[in-house]
């Protein structure tokens, strides 16, 4: 009954002679009804001061959260697998020493020499020249380019360079340029070998 009697003073209020300035000589439902305003707008600028700062630190944190759990799952699968990991290290190291053991030493060269000139006249090619460029020092390797100039029909020029690329030692060709000679089929190739050796076997 206290609420309905309370609505009722409300209605029989006229808010047009309220004294704006003597909010104490107020009738008591307006009292009520002007705090229960306040109140609503002190939470609603509370929510939007506090409550909407705490919102983004907890999508940050979420966020954060995310990462983690990826950063973990990523670190405990790495973990799961760390002996298969440890063993593909060690094959790793064993096929890399394998690589380094067909790169040659400087006493090799000359052995490299040799089998090129050998794969040629396997091939029944004419040597025009075999020369030894100036060595090429990157980050990790030093590069022996070789300039290798032949004569011979199409199809052994196409055996020579298949011979060269399987030889034990690692050779790679580039830059080949092929015209033809005044003594037809033959053919007369020009072409650059490079070997490689390991930068710490230079020192």
């Amino acid at each position: 009954m206290a609420l309905q009697d309370t609505l009722e003073q409300l209605r029989s209020v006229d808010f047009n002679n309220l004294d704006v300035n003597n909010v104490g000589s107020w009738p008591g439902p307006v009292k009520i009804m002007l705090m229960a305003i306040l109140f609503v707008l002190i939470l609603a600028v509370g929510y939007y001061w506090h409550i909407t700062d705490k919102q983004s630190d907890l999508d940050r944190a979420e966020a954060k959260e995310l990462d983690l759990r990826k950063e973990y799952e990523d670190k405990a699968g790495q973990a799961a697998n760390l002996e298969a990991l440890r063993q593909q290290k060690i094959e790793m190291e064993a096929t890399f020493d394998g690589l380094l053991r067909q790169l040659p030493t400087d006493t090799e060269v000359p052995g490299l020499l040799e089998d090129i000139t050998r794969t040629a006249l396997d091939n029944d090619l004419t040597i025009e020249s075999i020369d030894l460029q100036p060595e090429k020092t990157t980050e990790f390797y030093i590069e022996l380019p070789i300039q290798v100039v032949v004569e011979g029909t199409y199809h052994k020029i196409g055996s020579f360079v298949s011979g060269v690329a399987n030889l034990s030692r690692i050779v790679t060709l580039h830059d080949f340029a092929i015209e033809p000679t005044d003594d037809f089929p033959t053919l007369r190739m020009e072409i650059l070998a490079k070997t490689y050796r390991y930068l710490e076997e230079a020192n």
